[in-house]
């Protein structure tokens, strides 16, 4: 237990901090990451199966046409200044910023010598790219047609790449950062802070008109079912100590 504690970079004072630590790497964590991809990869599954069905497209079309000007549908609601917002706000989930920020964290990792890390992160990421290339090749939904696209697009609609691709990224990189922070506010603040941005890039997206609110949430359900399982693995490597430590839990 005192070698473990060692290669998690844990406090080897203390009883508690290390029998959280056992639990956390080879019971709590798994099992909750394990009910969370169960769940998560369900709910995307059956919400496929939903829109092949055709059980979502009246729901969708009312969520898109209530973002827009029924005088004119190729006016969204709100002020201009929110529609220009909302072009910046989905570029957080394009590819260039996914590669960049990516790029950057794995950069960073390797020069503090957590160069394991920052090769789990990019087979996380760039893993995730290649399974939302598959579903969308797969399922090969058009794009909404109901209302003006606010910008370009060039692949299918289902499920989002943008909605995708940030749950991906932001999920992965703030439970890294958040198991960095040895406070408890700071690691919840990091965490909200993921999950605020990754459902912010998902609406605007349905803002936008260039994919269907079910496409979203797909995108959401498969995303961070995926971002389940790359947290699964890293318990697994961390336990078994093939890749270095972030370091301590928040407990």
């Amino acid at each position: 237990m005192l070698d473990l504690a060692r290669r998690t970079g844990a406090p080897i004072a203390g009883g508690a901090s290390r029998i959280w630590l056992r639990l956390y790497l080879n019971e709590v964590g798994p099992l909750v990451s394990l009910l969370a991809l169960s769940l998560l990869g369900y709910g995307f599954f059956a919400l496929a199966h939903e829109v092949g069905e055709g059980s979502t497209a009246a729901l969708d079309r009312r969520l898109l046409l209530a973002l827009r000007n029924p005088a004119d549908l190729a006016d969204p609601i709100g002020p201009p200044w929110l529609e220009e917002a909302m072009r910046d706000i989905t570029g957080w989930g394009s590819v260039v910023t996914i590669v960049v920020l990516t790029a950057s964290v794995c950069a960073y990792l390797a020069l503090t010598q957590r160069r394991r890390v920052a090769a789990f992160v990019l087979a996380a990421v760039g893993g995730g790219e290649g399974v939302s290339t598959v579903l969308k090749l797969f399922y090969h939904r058009p794009r909404p047609d109901l209302v003006p696209h606010g910008m370009e697009v060039f692949t299918a609609s289902f499920p989002s790449g943008h909605a995708m691709m940030s749950a991906i990224a932001f999920l992965t990189l703030g439970i890294l950062l958040a198991r960095v922070e040895r406070r408890r506010r700071v690691s919840a603040m990091i965490m909200v802070l993921a999950i605020a941005m990754t459902l912010l890039v998902g609406l605007s997206r349905v803002y936008l008109g260039v994919h269907w609110p079910s496409d979203v949430l797909a995108g959401w359900t498969v995303g961070a079912a995926w971002a389940a399982l790359c947290w699964f693995v890293a318990l697994q490597l961390q336990r078994r100590g093939d890749v270095e430590p972030t370091g301590p839990p928040a407990a």
